[in-house]
């Protein structure tokens, strides 16, 4: 979800037990003296040395201050919740002492952890879980202003600065927003905020993000994160609340996606957005015109729900689909055509090209015979990319987010993976976990908690053998940017 003020109009701890008693001196008149003997060790394998050996020397490297021998602490997997039919996914983050979980959109496109407060009386806020910063005793107000505008709505009120826990990590000292004015349609319950995944550099609050401040410090085993998405528009059966797939925070789930990741990095200075330069689109297997430079920059967007981009590609693409007009009234800058078309999409960034499916690029069935296109056109202000590439196109990839270095990256998406489109289950809610590491903010730049998520399993992995998984629920508001 990319704010509108863009737009235009442990850690392996391997412990060596080792079978000493240590003895308080004592002052004697005697003098005694005792024999000691080396016990015989039991015999042990090749292996077994081996494996001891390996757990010693990393035991004495990390106790002595080996940089390159500290273990990452862990990864955290959170199953996500798919909401009105692949409108929009939302995970949930534990605040305060003692800490409450909270459902929060989960998005790529923007910098900024907010949460609607208990003092907002708009309708916004009605029949959410909203934040009482007077029942933390750990909350500290900033007395700072805070507001932010999106597409879809906006929120304001002041800083605070508090516990944040979330996929097994805590931060100490996260600073958010605590808004009592929320837009309507802003918040669809049960969700209570927003949890920005870009860059510090557009954060509207100057904070660091959750998530920056985990990649950055170490605390995680890989610098990255990486979503999988599930596929509910299709399916005339799916409920309001669906499963939405998995985020994973610190590693890539292998299980999830087959072949290699294709990364892409981040022009060089650009770390705002998850920036990708649209290097290809094809549509019905003729190429489309692709603006270079800025023109063809690309923010990938979790918190969006369709794919914006210029005028002039967006009606190249329709131009080659048999029967599509330009939408008028309350759809300009849609385009509708037949639903009996099969539509063929693919995009590229600067690697493999990726397929867009056709009941994806349906985004919506006006009358019986008469459907509405995911693309759209869209004009950004000159600080924004180009293209705003949501979840029309995510669902189709494996996607990861590297911080270092700064990229991003798409794979196939497994049998696994694809197995859960359109499977009917039953959909967690907002749990609070047990936080494995705590990192403070000011001393790194952002950081992000594990405990709020819904179907959460939690186990920590690094160099020890425990990955810490937590089940966590996503839900947006309906299309939006």
């Amino acid at each position: 979800m990319v704010p509108f003020s863009s737009l235009s109009p442990l850690a392996l701890l391997v412990s060596l037990s080792a079978n000493v008693v240590y003895a308080a001196p004592r002052s004697s008149p005697l003098s005694l003296s005792m024999n000691l003997r080396r016990r015989a060790p039991e015999a042990r394998s090749a292996d077994e040395i081996g494996s001891w050996a390996q757990a010693h020397k990393a035991n004495v490297e990390t106790k002595y201050g080996n940089p390159s021998s500290k273990a990452k602490r862990s990864s955290g997997q959170n199953l996500i919740v798919n909401q009105k039919a692949d409108s929009s996914f939302f995970g949930s983050v534990a605040v305060g002492t003692p800490p409450v979980a909270y459902d929060v959109i989960l998005d790529t496109g923007s910098a900024d952890l907010w949460l609607a407060s208990s003092t907002c009386t708009e309708s916004a806020c009605e029949g959410i879980p909203t934040f009482k910063s007077s029942s933390s005793s750990s909350f500290q107000n900033k007395s700072t202003e805070f507001s932010i505008t999106y597409g879809s709505g906006d929120a304001a009120g002041t800083l605070g600065e508090d516990i944040v826990q979330m996929a097994g990590f805590s931060v100490s000292n996260q600073v958010f927003g605590v808004c009592d004015q929320v837009s309507d349609g802003l918040l669809n319950s049960p969700v209570s905020g927003l949890l920005g995944l870009a860059f510090q550099t557009i954060a509207s609050s100057g904070a660091s993000p959750l998530w920056e401040t985990l990649a950055s410090s170490g605390a995680w085993d890989q610098p990255l994160m990486a979503f999988q998405l599930t596929r509910f528009n299709n399916d005339s059966k799916a409920t309001d609340l669906e499963p939405g797939g998995t985020f994973t925070m610190g590693a890539t789930n292998t299980s999830l996606y087959t072949g290699d990741i294709d990364y892409n990095d981040i022009p060089d200075n650009e770390e705002s957005y998850w920036l990708q330069t649209v290097s290809s689109i094809t549509s019905q297997g003729s190429a489309i015109t692709i603006s270079s430079g800025s023109s063809a920059l690309a923010a990938i967007d979790t918190g969006t729900t369709l794919i914006g981009g210029p005028a002039d590609a967006v009606a190249e693409i329709y131009s080659n689909i048999p029967n599509a007009e330009a939408g008028t009234g309350q759809l300009e800058g849609y385009y509708i055509y037949p639903c009996s078309t099969t539509v063929n999409v693919t995009m590229a960034f600067g690697g493999k090209s990726w397929a867009i499916s056709n009941a994806d690029f349906q985004a919506e069935q006006l009358n019986e015979d008469t459907c509405m296109g995911a693309f759209f056109s869209l004009t950004t202000g000159n600080n924004a990319p180009a293209w705003i590439v949501g979840d029309t196109f995510l669902k189709n990839v494996y996607s990861v987010f590297r911080y270092n270095p700064a990229s991003v990256g798409f794979a196939t998406l497994s049998a696994e993976a694809l197995a859960m489109n359109g499977v009917n289950a039953a959909v967690p809610s907002a749990t609070i976990g047990s936080a494995a590491a705590t990192i403070s903010a000011t001393a790194t730049a952002g950081t992000r908690d594990a405990n709020g998520a819904s179907i959460i399993q939690s186990l920590l992995s690094g160099p020890a053998l425990s990955l810490l998984v937590i089940a966590m629920t996503m839900v947006f508001p309906s299309i939006c940017i």
